[in-house]
């Protein structure tokens, strides 16, 4: 949302906590390359859908030191910024 940049990206042919930690681990390469660690405050927003939710991501990010970020189920403004994004 800030930088207008897909971080990390990652596809999988099942739903599963898998999927989110390798887009996480990739952006989080991709931004300690580039000399821009996440710093204090940095939040993960993400919708709610079950992979976010999953105790291995959440442990992930506590690990990592950032806040999560959830949307309510079937909030539709959860999605929205990223169609802008990719143009949808």
């Amino acid at each position: 949302m800030f930088s207008r940049a897909i971080d990390g990206w990652s596809a999988a042919t099942s739903k599963r906590a898998k999927l989110v930690l390798d887009a996480f681990d990739i952006a989080w390469w991709r931004r300690d390359r580039a000399g821009i660690p996440a710093g204090p405050g940095f939040v993960h927003r993400s919708d709610a859908g079950s992979q976010y939710t999953t105790f291995a991501f959440t442990a992930h990010l506590l690990e990592a030191g950032i806040d999560a970020s959830i949307g309510a189920v079937g909030d539709a403004l959860d999605n929205a910024l990223m169609d802008r994004q990719i143009g949808l």
